[in-house]
């Protein structure tokens, strides 16, 4: 039985996307088991001390610029570095939908990935249902069910334990990955990801924040 991913993140995350490619590799080439776990950044880091991008210094902002762009060379993932819908109005509601697809079991990964590249590459408008929708059926995924399933009770249940379980397991920003004691936050840290479900330890022991509930 194969080891399993979890990954906390948003759906406008502009590393998720830059790492989702990497992500999948790694997870399909040990064997692993991905749990997408898509949560509410802004109700979260109230809680685990995160900072909105819009909330920083101009010249951190400009550093978070460069290194998109680095990044997205060195990775040969195409990115436009000022989307016309970035930050989108609402991005809860394509977590859910990714969510929804997940539950049914999916390729949520597949369509997670799409919906970033529609915000970061393609300006389309993801905080727009009938623009989610078209870009599950691109994916050969059922568009408006899925809509229809972001509000339901099951995934907004699901959703509600993502946010307690994000503030509980000291979630800051996204993306964020556990696995066994292993905690990660940032694609510019999957290799260590990789070599800990290659069997290697990657740290001294287990991360002291797993498993214990912080107080709100």
């Amino acid at each position: 039985m194969g080891q399993t991913v979890e990954c906390f993140y948003t759906l406008s995350s502009p590393w998720m996307y830059l790492g989702g490619p990497q992500l999948q590799d790694i997870v399909k080439r040990r064997g692993a088991t991905l749990v997408l776990k898509p949560y509410d950044f802004r109700l979260v880091i109230k809680h685990t001390g995160g900072i909105p991008l819009r909330s920083r210094p101009e010249p951190r902002q400009d550093y978070h610029a460069l290194e998109l762009d680095r990044w997205s060379r060195h990775l040969g993932v195409p990115i436009n570095l000022k989307p016309k819908h970035y930050p989108p109005t609402d991005q809860r509601p394509a977590g859910r939908m990714v969510m929804a697809a997940q539950a049914r079991g999916m390729d949520a990964m597949a369509l997670s990935h799409a919906l970033l590249r529609a915000l970061w590459l393609e300006d389309r408008d993801i905080a727009d249902p009938r623009v989610r929708a078209a870009i599950a059926e691109e994916e050969g995924l059922p568009g408006e069910a899925l809509h229809r399933e972001e509000e339901s009770p099951s995934v907004m249940a699901e959703w509600d334990r993502n946010n307690q379980e994000a503030v509980q397991r000291g979630v800051f920003g996204a993306p964020t990955f556990f696995c066994d004691d292993l905690w990660l936050w940032g694609q510019d840290r999957l290799f260590f990801l990789d070599q800990h479900l290659a069997g290697k330890q990657v740290q001294s022991g287990p991360s002291k924040v797993i498993g214990k509930t912080r107080a709100s």
